[in-house]
C-alpha cells in the first residue's frame, strides 16, 4: 500500500516536472502555477489537520476551539499529579490560588482581595508573568498591572504584620523563623517610610 502511495507521489511530480519543462506560452504557465497552488494548498490543509495553533491567550487558557491543551510532560505539574498531589491541578486558577496556601491567614488575606487583584497576584506567582504580558492578557496598561499587585502586596503585608505580632506575644505554634524574619524587615521599612513622610 505504501509502495503504491509512493509512486503516485513519484508520478504526479514527474509529471508536473514535464509541465514546467513544456510550458512556453503565458497561459501554459498559469497552469503550472495553478498545479503550485494546488499542491500547496493540499500541503497546508495536512499541515492542519497536524497541528494547533496558539497564541498567547490560549496558553494563558489552556483551551481553544474546544482543544484542551495538556500541561507539557516535563511540566513539574506532571510530577505532582504522578505522585498522587493534585491540589495544584485543581486550584490552578486566581478564584482559588488562596487553597494553595499553607498559611491560613495568609490565605485568608488572598481570599479577601479583590477579583483583578487575585489574578495579577496569580498570573505573577503561579504563570510568573511580567507586568507587560499580564498587560497584554488584560488589555491594561504594565503600569496599572503594577498599581494592582503592590496594592495586593501592601494589602497582604499590613494585615498580616500585626497577626504575626499578636502570634508572638502568645507564643504560638504557628510561629516560624520566616514570620520573625518577615516582621523585622516590614517594622524595618515602615520606620524608613514614616521618617521619609515626617520630612
Amino acid at each position: 500500500m505504501l509502495e503504491r502511495k509512493q509512486l503516485v507521489r513519484d508520478i504526479k511530480k514527474a509529471a508536473l516536472a514535464r509541465m514546467e519543462d513544456a510550458a512556453r506560452t503565458a497561459e501554459d504557465f498559469r497552469a503550472v502555477e495553478k498545479q503550485w497552488d494546488h499542491l500547496d494548498e493540499n500541503r497546508e490543509r495536512k499541515e492542519r489537520d497536524h497541528e494547533v495553533k496558539r497564541n498567547e491567550e490560549t496558553i494563558r487558557l489552556g483551551y481553544s476551539n474546544g482543544l484542551i491543551f495538556p500541561i507539557p510532560i516535563i511540566h513539574p505539574s506532571w510530577r505532582e499529579v504522578i505522585n498522587g498531589d493534585f491540589l495544584p491541578i485543581i486550584y490552578d486558577n486566581a478564584g482559588e490560588i488562596w487553597q494553595l496556601v499553607e498559611d491560613l491567614d495568609i490565605a485568608w488575606l488572598i481570599k479577601m482581595l479583590t477579583n483583578k487583584q487575585q489574578v495579577v497576584l496569580f498570573l505573577t506567582v503561579a504563570r510568573f508573568a511580567t507586568p507587560q504580558q499580564i498587560a497584554c492578557y488584560q488589555d491594561k496598561t504594565d503600569r496599572s498591572v503594577r498599581k494592582l499587585l503592590a496594592a495586593a502586596i501592601e494589602s497582604i503585608r499590613d494585615n498580616v504584620a500585626p497577626i504575626i505580632r499578636e502570634q508572638i506575644q502568645t507564643d504560638t505554634p504557628d510561629m516560624t523563623l520566616a514570620k520573625r524574619r518577615f516582621l523585622d524587615r516590614y517594622e524595618k521599612e515602615k520606620t524608613v517610610l514614616d521618617n521619609a513622610k515626617s520630612d
